[in-house]
């Protein structure tokens, strides 16, 4: 996706084992419209318990995040080591679960299903994990090292922000369009919205993340891969049985974000809106980093 133009949404799916008619209900919608109809598709998921003597989130995560290298290693996220699944958290030892959205923004905890809910939650080393925190998705750039050697994500000393790898960077953005969608405030279940300011409070209790100006350019920066693609897939086929929108069809972001606010000074009232066009009966999609339309794509958006 380059950017600087405004993107005409043709609703391509990438490669991915989409049942056919998936979208259907999505056929021409944008904004509010789309963001609801992405709901009704993935929530009333399958649920998983956290831990339990049953199948539970570290067998799922044994299975959706095994290296391909070494079948009994899973791959860590925030820094792609490879560490032995079955140890589990092995009283400290082993490895970890990342909630990607952290579960203090929200309050839902480790309780389901937006605390066990696998679209967001990873592997993770104890140090890296310790480190994010409840930290915001912002770009910064002080390196964040283990025992002297570089992990390959970012944080800052005077702002609770947390950059990821750049080849976790459009992942994270993903999985967070993700929750921001699933999670609508139904059934005792968190809303959760994302928005373009960094909250002042550290651990802020509100159901919101950061920053979303930033995750729309990772989520550009860094393309859907065929990791992510398998992952979404068994995901739907063999656990949930609900998918990642923004992992299938990328552009549902642009259609739903409302990049008129991320125009605008940062301010504590930005948050994540969603319009409707109504000069036009067309999918109007935006490039939340462009400055203006271009000619050429205008015209062609009002041909259609």
């Amino acid at each position: 996706m380059r950017f600087g133009l405004t993107v005409i949404f043709l609703y391509g799916i990438l490669q991915a084992q989409v049942p056919p008619g998936y979208y259907n209900a999505t056929h021409q919608l944008y904004g509010i419209s789309l963001k609801q109809a992405l709901y009704n598709l993935i929530k009333n998921h399958r649920v998983y318990e956290y831990t339990s003597d049953t199948t539970d989130t570290w067998d799922l995560l044994k299975d959706l995040d095994r290296d391909s290298l070494n079948p009994s290693n899973v791959i860590e996220i925030y820094t792609g080591w490879s560490v032995n699944a079955a140890q589990e958290y092995n009283n400290g030892n082993g490895w970890e679960r990342e909630h990607v959205w952290a579960k203090v923004h929200g309050g839902f905890d480790i309780n389901p299903p937006a605390g066990t809910d696998v679209h967001h939650l990873r592997p993770i080393d104890k140090t890296i994990n310790a480190a994010r925190n409840s930290r915001w998705f912002a770009e910064c750039n002080e390196p964040y090292t283990v025992g002297g050697l570089p992990s390959g994500s970012y944080y800052s000393t005077n702002q609770w922000v947390w950059k990821p790898r750049d080849c976790d960077k459009g992942d994270v953005a993903r999985m967070l369009f993700y929750m921001a969608v699933r999670y609508e405030g139904e059934n005792g279940e968190p809303d959760l919205e994302l928005v373009d300011y960094l909250p002042a409070i550290n651990h802020d209790p509100a159901p919101i993340m950061a920053k979303l100006s930033d995750l729309l350019q990772w989520h550009a920066q860094d393309p859907v891969d065929s990791y992510e693609r398998k992952r979404n897939d068994l995901i739907y086929t063999k656990y949930q049985h609900n998918r990642n929108p923004f992992i299938d069809v990328p552009d549902f972001a642009w259609a739903i974000c409302d990049a008129k606010t991320l125009m605008q000074d940062h301010s504590a009232s930005s948050i994540l809106r969603l319009y409707p066009n109504t000069s036009s009966e067309n999918w109007m999609v935006y490039n939340s980093l462009q400055t203006k339309r271009s000619e050429e794509h205008t015209s062609e958006l009002q041909s259609h």
